[in-house]
C-alpha cells in the first residue's frame, strides 16, 4: 500500500463509529470514511427526552467528528469481504482497506402479538421522533403503559410521569435487574413519587397489547392509550446477510482485539461487537472504549505491529428519574452492581455529567486523536473471565493457518 493512503471505513456514527473514526484520522497515510444513514449524531441516551420533549437528543457531526474524516450519509447494504468492498443502498460501491463495524442496536423484533402494531418502540432516534407526536396528541391524562423494566424503560416512565401523566411500568421481571438491592428500592420510591404504577414479576409479563389495552400473563388487562415498548434490544443483520460469523443475537463474532474470526481486515466495536462469544453489556460506557479499541486494532495491523487486547471495565450504571431526580448505580469492574449508588438531585447531576461527558470524550479526540486513555486501563478481570471457562473464539489468522 505504499504511495497512496489506508483505505478505512467505518460503518455507523454512533458512540463507537465516531470514537474509532476520531482516532484513525490521527494518521496522515489513513483516509477515513464514515458511513451513516443520517446527517446528525445521535445522542442516544438522550432519546427518552425527545420523547418526552425536554431535548432533540441531535447533535451536528461538526461538533463531535474529526475535520479529516469524510461522512458518507448512506447505508451499508452489505459487505463484500473477499472484495474488501461494501454495497451502499444508494447503489454504489465502497472499497476499502479495513472495515469498522460498528452498526450498533436497535429494537429488537416484538413476539407478543400486537406489539409490532400498537406499541411503540424506543431504542432509535426515528422510533423517538415517530412517538412525541403521538404523546402530544394524547390527552394528558390518557393512560400510557412502558414495557421493560430496564434504564430506557425506568427513564422513559419516569420522564413522561413528571409531564403529570397517567404511567404504569410493565417490568415483566424486576425493576432495574441490574441495579443493586437498595439501588432498586430508591428507583422505586422515586417512582413512586412521581405517580408511576410499577408492575413486576412474571404475572407482569406483557402477553398482548391491543390498540387500546395491554394485556398480562395473569389475565389483567391495562387501559392503555399509548404503549411505549422498551423491552430488549436487537442488532442489524447486516453481518448475518453479508456470510460473517455473528453470535446468536447477530454479533459479530471477534478475538479479543475485535478483529473478525473470518477476515483480519474487519474490526467490530460497540453493541454490534461480540468479542470471544463474550459481548460487555451494550451501553455507551462499552462502546466508546470498543471504539478506541478498534481503532488502536487497525492502526497496529497498518503499522505491521501485534494488536493489544481488549481491556473493559466498567463505573456501573447511571438512569435518569425525571428532570429532577436520578441514580448512579456504582459496580464492580467486572460489571457487577455494589452496594453504593448515589440518587436524588446529585444522582439527577452525575448523570447529566456523563451525558455531556460522552460528547466532550468524542470532541476532544477529534481535536486531539490518540488523546483518548480509558480503554488502556487493566484487562485482567476480563482475562479472569475467559480464563474460567470461556475460550476465546479463533483469529482469521488461525483459521488461515
Amino acid at each position: 500500500m505504499s504511495g497512496k493512503s489506508t483505505e478505512v471505513l467505518v460503518i455507523g456514527g454512533g458512540y463507537a463509529g465516531v470514537m474509532a473514526a476520531n482516532r484513525l484520522s490521527g494518521r496522515g497515510d489513513v483516509a477515513v470514511t464514515l458511513v451513516n444513514p443520517r446527517p446528525d449524531f445521535v445522542h442516544r441516551v438522550r432519546l427518552h427526552q425527545l420523547a418526552g420533549g425536554t431535548d432533540p437528543a441531535v447533535v451536528a457531526y461538526r461538533e463531535v467528528l474529526a475535520d479529516g474524516v469524510r461522512l458518507l450519509v448512506d447505508s451499508v447494504t452489505r459487505i463484500d469481504a473477499a472484495g474488501r468492498a461494501v454495497e451502499l443502498a444508494s447503489g454504489a460501491t465502497t472499497p476499502y482497506d479495513y472495515l469498522v463495524y460498528a452498526v450498533g442496536s436497535g429494537s429488537a423484533d416484538p413476539s407478543v402479538p400486537g406489539a409490532a402494531e400498537h406499541a411503540y418502540p424506543l431504542a432509535t432516534f426515528e422510533e423517538a421522533r415517530r412517538l412525541r407526536p403521538v404523546l402530544e396528541a394524547a390527552a394528558p391524562q390518557a393512560p400510557v403503559t412502558v414495557v421493560g423494566g430496564g434504564p430506557t424503560g425506568i427513564e422513559t416512565a419516569a420522564e413522561l410521569a413528571e409531564e403529570g401523566r397517567a404511567v404504569t411500568l410493565a417490568c415483566g421481571g424486576v425493576l432495574g435487574p441490574y441495579l443493586h438491592a437498595r439501588g432498586r428500592r430508591a428507583v422505586a420510591r422515586r417512582l413512586a413519587a412521581l405517580g408511576v404504577r410499577v408492575l413486576e414479576g412474571p404475572k407482569a409479563r406483557v402477553t398482548e397489547v391491543t390498540a387500546d389495552a395491554v394485556h398480562l400473563a395473569d389475565g389483567r388487562e391495562l387501559p392503555s392509550a399509548v404503549t411505549v415498548w422498551s423491552a430488549g434490544f436487537g442488532v442489524p443483520d447486516l453481518a448475518v446477510r453479508s456470510g460473517l460469523r455473528t453470535d446468536a443475537l447477530g454479533r459479530l463474532l471477534t478475538d479479543e482485539t475485535l478483529t473478525s474470526v473470518d477476515d483480519e481486515r474487519i474490526v467490530a466495536a460497540g453493541d454490534s461487537a461480540a468479542p470471544s462469544n463474550l459481548p460487555p453489556r451494550m451501553s455507551c460506557q462499552a462502546a466508546i472504549p470498543l471504539g478506541a479499541r478498534a481503532a488502536d486494532t487497525v492502526l497496529s495491523r497498518i503499522a505491521g505491529e501485534r494488536p493489544a487486547h481488549l481491556s473493559q471495565g466498567f463505573a456501573g450504571q447511571c438512569i435518569s428519574l425525571g428532570r429532577g431526580e436520578g441514580i448512579f448505580q456504582f459496580a464492580s469492574r467486572a460489571d457487577e452492581a455494589v452496594w453504593f449508588h448515589v440518587d436524588g438531585r446529585l444522582g439527577a447531576k452525575l448523570k447529566e455529567l456523563v451525558c455531556k461527558g460522552i460528547l466532550k470524550h468524542l470532541s476532544g479526540e477529534a481535536r486531539e486523536p490518540g488523546g483518548y486513555t480509558m480503554h488502556q486501563a487493566s484487562g485482567a478481570t476480563r482475562r479472569k473471565i475467559l480464563a474460567a471457562g470461556r475460550t476465546e473464539a479463533p483469529t482469521a489468522l488461525e483459521q488461515a493457518a
